[in-house]
């Protein structure tokens, strides 16, 4: 059987795409340093992109782990020295725990989200027996119990050793405590003393009518791996105590400086420019700066426009000083200043060259005949990072990629980081100026509360913000709008009035509160923090929402990380990948969130692997790459043992791209001759990966797909490379734990894999919800991880085959294979019989309705046979998205795909088990389908906001809110469930009656690429 709980490699066939568009540069200049090596510093040569050093070549748009020394700003030691505390505090209290707790933090189990619905045995509706297969550690014995599913791990163990002792002979008393169950086919041990139906992997073997294989491990090894890991961090303590310096003599007492609360400085604020410099524009061009003040999206007042200035590449500007309609006292902590540098001409030029290629694009103003084209633009935060107000000189290196989607050509959601390449970037020179003698600085959190009550205490007893029941209908249909919804100024104003009915009946209100205070007063804003320290704890999924770009307050955010806290270590897995994500819109290193963020991390080693990973993947990329550096360096501080962990990984990967060039290298010279490629080129990679430095380095390791399941040497035989573009790998894994079964890995080197990663992420929620709601529809969301640069994993699942081998293999002749309904059932029929085969239609039927549902909402295209795979046990699944949110293939204008989703006839005979005219069951597969849509249909707002999280992340799919209107559309938000069901049926019904077209897409497939093995 295959165990998918752990990760156990399932297929997923690969179809190489042109590398994703990464986005426009989000990037940091930050730099850094202080003597924080204290036996870190080996991790810099294998936590780099490369996987190598860059000691003594010190480049800042490089900047990961790598010479964090080297970066001479204060925020950066400032966090390095706070990490550094934290670090030591956490080793002290790993080496405090007990074998248990270390045990439950390293290994633990993959428990059932929605674990309280019963599974029954489908004769009379009550709950199963279990089999258990029960192996023993050390041993070749096996034994075979039959449980009530309701059982304990406890009282399974202890029914195992009974039996063991009665056949073996008790030599001495034994009790239960002394062991503990691990899954037999990897390392995930059964922690705590749950029902065994609570345990995801016990769920699935029971699905499938198959027995569970556990292993019996004693104490005794549990605590040999212990202890191993305990002597590896007392070592490195012991080396940092040996080596720490000498006590510095104390410093002298620094008198308190006299500072000036922001509130304050009655002033307009304003900024002057100084010049700009090596500005890419035509000479006949006028140049102009734009400049806004921006709180989120929130524009706080109407921009500032410098007077034009002529000249070729430098400019200065006769009236230099820009001066915004807003004092200082009312700027929110959270203000960016956002320029844009654009060129004035008075007619559109045909353009010769690529100099202004922006330009047809993104003519955005019109005026008295002139057009104004972006050149570059740049932001950065009116307050440091001490909440102190920005003074001085500043040189700000600019961007010159503009975002689709831009208010005023400003891009207040791009960067605060400069362009590292400051060779031949932009350049504007701006000094802030000073508004008094001592510095500005924002009030501490005690002072904006004493505020808020001298506020509430000069209002008398005016009513508290509640309106009539009049108002309260209008307010209840405001805040049942789904997240895109715009709030017009009518609407904002009677939110904040009836702010208190908000927090009283619509909690989950709360961003649409916060979307309607006038930030641009600091006495609202005042009032609102007050608020929130009353408000409901809102529900993690709800919360989630609070850490858009919308929302940059720092309580807000801070109060969002609280709800999170609620969040199971398996919550936090599955939105992982957003929560990384919007470490991009926290302007400071040191915040709530990564602190939080870091805490789950060192408290179970499978976040912290992906937290690892998913921070690595991204780390060449300027916008993040300090930032990202520095979270991993603050977690492998704290766990040192995970470091050799993490070590073999990134090495064995480096390996698998080398394999994977040499492959390419191959293939182009011997391009004219395919045959002579193919042996070749396949004869060299697997002479590459017997090599010892090869084999070592690919041996015994975690896989980063699953860090639960080993994979311990490559099956050199069965591995290959794939027939595509970028040439993936195709690698086979033998496993110790499995008892000879092999694990299959594809190795992706040229390939942007983060949005098929958000995809299967998000089928993943599909399937959660779908079984919260108990309809299990048996997706197979398969493992797939960027690891790097246009390079990551997929798993593959095992006995699979997709729909085009399927049909190909029944039919001589590929234009004839497409249109042969039998060919899908005759290849179950093949592989299953009696029960069997009626368990396998049932399987296909309800993963087809899910499949139906999820490709449909979230707008999957490109739908041929071969990314249409079907396993051997029924499971229908979906590979490679490479196009999502509606985003089809088409060819001279035409869309090829005209059907919302694949609904073959096919499929249906299948689902019919080969009855002509449509049965009962046939009607069961509509209602799936149907159930399953409305679900998903109440949980719109959560899929609306884990996509908007992901709008930076550069995907090349989803880039502006537009994308995710889809979303929108395909979910009917807005509308009864009565209209959407409505509007379902009518897609289903045109998937049904333009099924023909698919046929006739797959027919070219199918003829195209003939690819029978």
């Amino acid at each position: 059987m295959v165990q998918v709980v752990c990760g156990a490699p399932c297929h997923a066939a690969c179809h190489d795409r042109p590398p994703g568009h990464m986005g426009g540069p989000l990037a940091p200049g930050r730099t850094s340093s202080g003597p924080y090596h204290c036996g870190f510093s080996a991790t810099n040569r294998y936590l780099h992109p490369d996987g190598c050093s860059t000691r003594g070549h010190h480049s800042a748009h490089q900047t990961g782990l790598h010479e964090l020394d080297a970066i001479n700003e204060q925020e950066v030691k400032d966090f390095r020295s706070k990490m550094f505390r934290f670090s030591e505090e956490r080793m002290q209290r790993v080496q405090m725990m007990t074998c248990t707790e270390w045990l439950q933090s390293c290994f633990s189990p993959q428990l059932e989200p929605a674990a309280g619905s019963a599974i029954t045995d489908g004769v009379n509706d009550r709950p199963s027996d279990l089999k258990v297969i029960i192996h023993f550690d050390l041993s070749q014995d096996s034994i075979s119990l039959k449980v009530p599913s309701s059982s304990t791990t406890m009282e399974l163990i202890e029914l195992a050793v009974r039996k063991w002792l009665t056949t073996h002979g008790p030599e001495e008393e034994t009790r239960r405590g002394q062991y503990v169950l691990r899954v037999s086919h990897c390392l995930e041990f059964l922690c705590g003393d749950h029902p065994l139906t609570h345990y995801k992997y016990i769920r699935i073997c029971m699905q499938a009518k198959e027995s569970p294989h556990l292993t019996l491990v004693h104490i005794s090894t549990i605590k040999g791996m212990f202890d191993k890991e305990i002597s590896t961090i007392r070592a490195v303590v012991t080396r940092k105590s040996c080596n720490l310096p000498l006590p510095l003599p104390p410093k002298r007492r620094v008198p308190t400086q006299v500072q000036t609360c922001v509130w304050d400085v009655s002033s307009p604020f304003k900024i002057v420019l100084v010049n700009c410099s090596k500005v890419n524009a035509e000479e006949t061009a006028k140049v102009q700066v734009r400049a806004g003040l921006f709180h989120g999206t929130e524009l706080l007042c109407k921009p500032a426009v410098s007077s034009e200035s002529s000249g070729r590449s430098e400019h200065t500007w006769k009236e230099s000083t820009l001066e915004f309609e807003i004092s200082v006292s009312d700027l929110p902590r959270m203000t960016r200043l956002c320029f844009a540098i654009y060129a004035v001409m008075d007619k559109v030029k045909k353009q010769k060259s690529t100099k202004n290629a922006y330009i047809n694009k993104y003519q955005t103003i019109r005026k008295a005949g002139k057009v104004h084209y972006p050149i570059a633009w740049v932001n950065t935060m009116v307050f440091d990072y001490k909440g102190q107000l920005k003074t001085g000189d500043i040189i700000l290196h600019c961007w010159s990629s503009f975002p689709d989607e831009l208010e005023e050509m400003l891009n207040p959601i791009g960067t605060i980081q400069t362009n590292p390449y400051t060779e031949n970037a932009t350049a504007l020179h701006i000094l802030f100026p000073e508004y008094s003698s001592h510095p500005i600085v924002f009030p501490p959190f005690d002072k904006i509360l004493e505020k808020a009550a001298e506020i509430a205490g000069a209002s008398d007893c005016a009513p508290m913000g509640r309106g009539g029941k009049k108002f309260h209908i209008e307010l209840k249909e405001i805040m049942e709008r789904d997240p895109l919804s715009q709030l017009c100024e009518n609407e904002k104003d009677l939110i904040w009035t009836l702010r208190y009915d908000c927090r009283e009946n619509f909690p989950q209100s709360l961003p649409k509160l916060l979307l309607s205070v006038k930030w641009s007063k600091h006495e609202d804003m005042a009032q609102l923090q007050a608020l929130l320290q009353i408000w409901p704890k809102l529900s993690p999924r709800d919360a989630l929402e609070l850490l858009d770009f919308n929302y940059p307050d720092q309580y807000v955010r801070e109060y969002a990380v609280c709800c999170l806290r609620d969040m199971s270590d398996e919550e936090l897995l599955q939105y992982l990948l957003q929560l990384v994500q919007v470490l991009r819109y926290e302007p400071y290193y040191d915040c709530a969130l990564t602190h939080f963020l870091l805490e789950r991390a060192q408290g179970n080693r499978k976040i912290g692997h992906f937290l690892f990973w998913h921070l690595r993947s991204e780390i060449h990329m300027p916008a993040v790459s300090v930032q990202f550096a520095l979270i991993l360096e603050a977690y492998c501080r704290c766990n040192i043992p995970h470091i050799e962990v993490l070590k073999k990984q990134v090495e064995a990967l480096s390996k698998l791209k080398s394999v994977n060039e040499l492959i390419k290298l191959g293939t182009i010279k011997n391009a004219r001759s395919k045959t002579k490629e193919a042996m070749l080129t396949k004869e060299a990679m697997m002479t590459c990966l017997r090599q010892s430095g090869y084999s070592e380095t690919l041996s015994d390791l975690h896989s980063p797909l699953n860090p639960n399941v080993m994979l311990s040497d490559i099956n050199v035989e069965k591995c290959r490379y794939m027939d595509s573009k970028m040439k993936p790998l195709w690698i086979v894994y033998n496993n110790k734990l499995l008892g000879g079964d092999t694990l299959g890995i594809i190795f992706k080197n040229g390939d942007d894999l983060r949005q098929d990663m958000l995809t299967l992420q998000i089928l993943r929620l599909m399937d959660l919800l779908w079984k919260e709601a108990s309809l299990d529809l048996r997706i197979v969301p398969y493992g797939c991880l960027a690891t790097g640069d246009r390079a990551g994993l997929i798993e593959v699942v095992s006995s699979a085959e997709t729909i085009a081998n399927i049909q190909l293999t029944s039919s001589n002749v590929a234009a004839a294979a497409a249109f042969n309904k039998d060919a899908l059932l005759n290849w179950l029929k093949e592989r299953n019989s009696g029960d069997a085969l009626d368990r396998a239609i049932e399987e296909f039927t309800l993963s087809c309705a899910g499949y139906c549902v999820a490709t449909y909402v979230l707008g999957i295209g490109d739908r041929h046979s071969d990314n249409i795979m079907v396993r051997s046990t029924g499971q229908l699944f979906h590979i490679d998205f490479g196009h999502i949110l509606g985003n089809f293939k088409s060819k001279f204008g035409i869309k090829r795909e005209r059907v919302p989703f694949i609904l073959t006839h096919d499929f249906i005979h299948v689902i019919q088990q080969g009855k002509t005219g449509y049965t009962e069951k046939f009607g069961s597969f509509r209602q799936y389908c149907e159930e399953a849509y409305l679900i998903l249909r109440k949980n719109g707002n959560l899929f609306i906001t884990l996509f908007a999280l992901m709008l930076t992340a550069g995907l090349p799919e989803l880039t502006s809110v537009k994308d995710i209107q889809y979303l929108k559309d395909s979910l009917a938000l807005g509308k009864s469930d009565e209209e959407a069901l409505k509007q379902f049926r009518q897609k289903f019904d045109e998937a049904l009656r333009e099924s023909w077209t698919t046929k006739v897409n797959w027919m070219a497939h199918n003829v195209a690429k003939d690819n029978r093995s």
